[in-house]
C-alpha cells in the first residue's frame, strides 16, 4: 500500500492540495506495546474496561506503516496499517478480593491476531496560531482523531491432562448463543468491524527530513466480542442442535471452564449466569515511537529553532 500511494502521489507532492500550498508528504514506520481492555484479566475490585484493569503481563508489541500529507504544517491526513497481538487471562488475576474472585473463578481466556487500516486528521495546535513565520520548533505536539477497520478472530485455549495447551477459533463454536433462536438478544458478530483512533503525540524534527514522535493512540470499538465474551453462559445441550458433534464437544468445554474458588468443586455455572459485562465493549490502545520521512524537496535553508519560545500573536 506504501508503494502504491507513493507512486500515485509522486507527482502531486509539490502542486496545490485546497489549501493554496506545496503538499508535503511523509513515510514511516511505528512500532511500539499495545493494550488489551476487555472482560477477561483485570485487577482489584470490579471488572472495567479501563486503563485500571490492564495487565501489564499481556503487552503485545505493535507494528506498522502510514503515508500522510501535509498541505498546512498544522494539519495532516494521514493513512496507516498496523498488526498486533491481543491477550486476555482471568488466571493471571492475583489478588484475594470477593470481585476479583468471581472472574478467577470465570478462568475463561483468549488470544487474537488484529489487523488494522485507518485514516486520520492530525491537528497541530502550535503551528496552528504561528504567526512568527520565521519560527519553526523542532517539538511540536499534535492531536488526532480518525476511522478505520480492524479484524480480529479469538481462540480460546484447552489443557489436557498432561498440562498440554491448545487453541481453538471461538467464533464458529457460537459459545454464547449466537443465531440461535433460544437466545435472540445474542446476535453473531463479525470479525472484521469499524474503529475510531483517537489519540495525540509529540513530534521531533531532527531534521527537514527525518522526524521521530512517540503517540498514544486509542481505538474506540463497536464489539464486545474481540476477547468472545459478553453476555451470559447457556444451556450447552443447545450446542448439539446447531453445531456438529466434534465442534459441540468443544464448545461445550470453551465456554465454561470454571474452577472451584468460591464454590469448591464447581466445575460448571447453570445457564443465564452472568459470563461477561456488555455494558462496556471491548478496546484496545498502543503507545508507539514513530519514524518518519519527508518525501521530495525540503528547504535546505529553513532552520528549525527550539531555542526560544514561539510567538503566537
Amino acid at each position: 500500500m506504501l508503494l502504491v500511494s507513493f507512486t500515485i502521489f509522486s507527482n502531486s507532492y509539490s502542486q496545490s492540495f485546497l489549501f493554496g500550498e506545496k503538499v508535503k508528504w511523509e513515510i514511516g514506520l511505528n512500532f511500539g506495546p499495545s493494550f488489551f481492555l476487555g472482560d477477561l484479566g483485570g485487577n482489584s475490585g470490579k471488572g472495567t474496561n479501563n486503563v485500571k484493569d490492564m495487565n501489564l503481563e499481556f503487552t503485545k508489541m505493535m507494528k506498522g506503516i502510514y503515508i500522510t500529507a501535509y498541505p498546512k504544517k498544522w494539519l495532516g491526513a494521514r493513512f496507516a496499517a498496523d498488526i498486533t497481538y491481543l491477550e486476555g487471562s482471568d488466571d493471571i488475576i492475583n489478588t484475594t478480593g470477593i470481585d476479583e474472585l468471581w472472574r478467577k473463578q470465570r478462568n475463561l481466556d483468549f488470544k487474537t491476531n488484529v489487523f488494522e487500516a485507518y485514516v486520520a486528521l492530525e491537528l497541530f495546535p502550535t503551528m496552528m496560531f504561528m504567526r512568527d513565520k520565521g519560527y519553526e520548533s523542532k517539538l511540536r505536539p499534535y492531536g488526532l482523531i480518525g476511522a478505520g477497520i480492524f479484524h480480529f478472530d479469538p481462540k480460546g485455549s484447552v489443557t489436557n491432562a498432561a498440562g498440554d495447551k491448545t487453541w481453538h477459533k471461538l467464533h464458529p463454536l457460537r459459545l454464547e448463543g449466537q443465531g440461535m433462536t433460544e437466545y435472540p438478544e445474542s446476535k453473531p458478530y463479525k470479525l472484521t468491524q469499524f474503529n475510531i483512533p483517537i489519540g495525540a503525540g509529540l513530534k521531533y524534527y531532527a531534521s527537514e527530513r527525518v522526524n521521530l514522535s512517540t503517540e498514544v493512540l486509542y481505538r474506540k470499538t463497536f464489539t464486545d466480542y474481540i476477547d468472545d465474551v459478553s453476555k451470559n453462559y447457556i444451556d450447552p445441550n443447545n450446542y448439539n442442535k446447531y453445531l456438529s458433534a466434534s465442534d459441540a464437544a468443544m464448545a461445550y468445554t470453551l465456554s465454561d471452564k470454571a474452577v472451584g474458588i468460591i464454590y469448591p468443586g464447581m466445575t460448571r455455572y447453570p445457564a443465564g449466569t452472568q459470563r461477561g459485562d456488555s455494558k462496556d465493549g471491548d478496546t484496545y490502545f498502543s503507545v508507539v515511537l514513530k519514524l518518519g520521512i519527508r518525501l521530495g524537496q525540503v528547504n535546505q535553508n529553513n532552520t528549525l529553532k527550539q531555542t526560544r519560545c514561539p510567538k503566537f500573536y
